[in-house]
């Protein structure tokens, strides 16, 4: 059986000995690592869907390290930051901050620091693809129902009762219980409580009652 590969860490700053030291010691640490000397040379590179770290340099010229977070959040989640910098800037650590990074660190960095940042990061980064893939399954589930399944899904996890929701959708209640039992088979249910926990995981809103 194949050993699943490191976890991949992304240098971005335009100190070459900077990016030459930061790499050496994550190399140490047991990453794979891939340097960029420019926040437009890290964005051209294909989108890396493994468990992944960003430690991205603020003050770069051209696009700034926080210019290169928003546009990554635009384009959706990816690779958790852990953000370096050589000014003590206050605004700009609480912006970093606010926009999702794990951690918002001085030149020179300590090392141990760093490496701690870096494993929370890529720890973030394995959650959220675990999430995702669960999300994923959830909805695949969701996608099996029927247009009517689907209502009556929408409609019994608010709590509304088999003759509240036989009323809602002009159906005899005696359908709604059929309906009721394919959703719960196929959702894979073994309760209320666990059937409306998945409508949660998998984004279901439910209508207006």
């Amino acid at each position: 059986m194949t050993a699943p590969a490191a976890p991949l860490v992304f240098i971005v700053d335009d100190d070459p000995s900077v990016r030459k030291s930061l790499a050496r010691l994550v190399r140490t640490a047991g990453y794979d690592v891939e340097p960029f000397a420019s926040a437009r040379e890290f964005l051209a590179r294909p989108q890396y869907d493994g468990p992944c770290c960003l430690v991205l340099d603020v003050r770069m010229p051209g696009l700034t390290g926080l210019e290169l977070q928003e546009a990554l959040a635009a384009a959706g989640p990816g690779c958790p930051i852990v953000f370096i910098t050589g000014h003590r800037d206050v605004r700009a650590s609480v912006k970093a901050m606010k926009g999702g990074a794990v951690d918002f660190l001085t030149k020179p960095v300590n090392d141990r620091e760093l490496l701690s940042a870096i494993e929370r990061a890529v720890t973030k980064a394995r959650r959220a693809r675990r999430d995702q893939a669960r999300t994923t399954e959830i909805q695949d589930r969701i996608k099996t129902l029927t247009p009517r399944e689907t209502e009556v899904f929408a409609l019994v996890v608010t709590g509304m009762l088999n003759k509240q929701t036989a009323a809602k959708l002009g159906v005899s209640e005696k359908m709604v219980k059929v309906h009721r039992g394919r959703v719960m088979e196929k959702m894979r249910a073994g309760s209320l409580a666990e059937l409306v926990r998945l409508a949660d995981e998998g984004g279901v809103i439910s209508p207006h009652a």
